[in-house]
Order: structure tokens, then sequence, then C-alpha cells
């Protein structure tokens, strides 16, 4: 499918430097990108390659633009307009409405018949899944689960009984939803289970990465708000609960009753210790250990970054002797307020 440039500067209210008439096909990266591609600045680091690029056109703001040699669309977020034009470029594949024969679908089960039912898939009692739902190999939903219109559960994801599934939602492969939470209880016998009682509600527009792990609540539910962002394997324990638009990288665990504001981002393996209150627009920098709630928005971090070995080892052994320096310090402070009021 060919786009006019005119219509893509129209559409995402770009500023259009060059041949309004010329086409593009396929999206490209700066360095790679050739005849019919457009491409996109949004990173400095890439500047380097903006003025010999091949490309067609390039997406980028009005200050890299004096230095593109070719067709531009300039906007002050390059990053979310290619992101639309993408997706305009390179749509996914068009829904097959039908049910595979190797599927199994409990009674009472609604499937509307514009959905798509892959081999392998199980559909509990109950179950209702909206308009163009597409459900991929080997997926399993429980009992009484609700997935919204246009949901697309991609392959190997189970969803356990009583999960609500908004509209527009994406679930990559081997995501697991509504598994039990880590409630035990300590006794002389050993630990006791505690059940599991409440469920998932997870609204519209949510993208869930590859093996994310979802407990559903001990009694109330586990919530994920709408146009949420899970980056592959994040783990969300029974009760959080997840502002709207908040995106979490990979590997990152919060512990459970934590709530989270909207807006927040959170960096790679993060870890959030349970029954905190984050607030919004909070930015968690990757690998940080957050302790305690944090009540006001900005950026937080936790961990040092990398450093070479040798000047590592010497921060390390720094580290082990501050609180003795620390009670050298009190002492000293305590011979000097001695001696200052010796004088007074």
């Amino acid at each position: 499918m060919a786009i006019r440039l005119a219509e893509l500067a129209v559409r995402y209210g770009c500023e259009l430097h060059g041949d309004p008439d010329l086409e593009v096909v396929s999206v490209a990266t700066l360095a790679d990108a050739q005849a019919g591609n457009i491409a996109f600045l949004a990173s400095p680091g890439y500047k380097k390659f903006l003025t010999e690029t091949q490309a067609t056109a390039v997406i980028l703001n009005k200050t890299a633009a004096e230095d593109c040699q070719v067709a531009c669309l300039v906007t002050d977020n390059p990053y979310a307009v290619y992101a639309g034009i993408a997706a305009e470029l390179h749509p996914q594949p068009a829904l097959v409405p039908g049910i595979h024969p190797q599927t199994s679908i409990a009674e009472g089960a609604g499937v509307p018949d514009s959905c798509e039912i892959s081999a392998g898939v199980v559909i509990g009692r109950d179950v209702r899944l909206g308009e163009r739902v597409y459900i991929g190999p080997n997926c399993v939903i429980g009992d009484a689960s609700v997935v919204g219109s246009d949901t697309r559960l991609i392959a190997n994801v189970s969803i356990y009984h009583d999960v609500h599934l908004g509209e527009r939602c994406r679930v990559h492969a081997g995501t697991v939803i509504g598994s039990d939470g880590f409630g035990i209880a300590q006794s002389a016998q050993g630990w006791l289970k505690v059940p599991q009682l409440g469920g998932v509600r997870i609204g519209d527009d949510v993208e869930i990465g590859a093996n994310c792990t979802i407990d559903r609540g001990a009694i109330k539910d586990t919530e994920i708000a709408a146009g949420v962002k899970l980056d592959n394997q994040v783990h969300i324990a029974h009760n959080v609960v997840i502002g709207e638009h908040t995106a979490i990288a990979g590997q990152c665990g919060i512990s459970g009753s934590t709530q989270i504001g909207a807006r927040c981002v959170m960096g790679g393996q993060v870890a959030i210790s349970g029954h905190l209150v984050i607030a919004d627009d909070v930015f968690l920098m990757g690998r940080s250990v957050v302790t305690k709630s944090i009540s006001n928005s900005g950026t937080y971090s936790s961990v040092l970054a990398v450093e070479e070995a040798g000047k590592w080892r010497k921060l390390a052994a720094r580290f082990k002797r501050l609180e003795s320096m620390a009670a050298k310090l009190k002492l000293l402070e305590r011979k000097l307020n001695s001696s200052m009021d010796g004088k007074s």
C-alpha cells in the first residue's frame, strides 16, 4: 500500500518539506532506508545517519529538519507519528472469522461469528467474547471470563476464571492472567493456602507482553486500567492496582496490594514492595528498589550505574565502612559540641 506524503502530513498534523506527491510503502531505519521507505529520527544518537539516508522521507522535529536532505514530515513528536504511520503501512493480518475444528467450547459460552478461534483453543463455561476477537493457538479461557471486542490473544495465553479483558487489548504468547496470588499463612502444621477469591479486571487498549503473570485478587480484584502497557516477563501480584497509561518494562515485579498511579513509567527490573502507594507521573529508573510509598511525581532511582571493576571494589569497601565512619562522625560531633559549650 502506497501513501502520499501530503495525506500523511494532513492526517498527523505535520509540516511537510518536499514534494507532496511522493509516495512511501514501508518503514525502515535511517541507515538502511531506500526509495519508497519512510524513516524517523527521535534520538540525537542517530542524527549522524540523517545526511546520508536514502529514504524517500524522514519524520523528525523542527531542529533536525535543517540538516535533512530528503523530504520530511516535521512534528514535535516524531516517534508517535512514526508509530501511527508504521501501523498504516504494515497492518496486522486480517481476521479470518471461524472456529477451527480442533477447538473445545463449553456449553453456555458466547462466541460471535466475527471471531477467529485457532486450533487447540479451550473456552470454558459462560465465557463471553466480543466481536472480532482473535484467539490464537492453544489459548485457554476459564469459566465466566470476558474478552472485549477486537482483543487479540496471540498464542498459548492462559486466562483463568472470572477475568475481564477490555476492548482492543493485545496479550502476547505465554502470559497467564488470573493465577493464584502468593497467599499463604503460617501455622503449627506448616504453610496454609489462603484462598484467592478475587478476579482480574483489565481496561481497554491494554497491551501485555510475553510470559507475564498477573495474579487474581485475594478478595477484591486485581485491576489494570485502560491504556497500560506491560513489557515481557512482568509480574503483577494479587490486588495490585495500576492507573491509566502506565508503562512497565521487562522483568519488573510489583508486590501485593500496591497501588500504582496513572502515567507512571518503570524501567527494567524495578522491584516494588507490597502495600505501597505510588503517585501519578512517577518515573522509576531501571533496577530501582521501592520499599516505601512515593507521594510526589518525579524521577526516582536507587541503584548505582556500572563502574570499572577495580573502582567498584573500592566503592564497595567504602560502603562496608560507612557504619564505622558514621559512629566516628557522631563521636567527633559530640566532642565538638562539648568543646563549644565549654567556650561559651
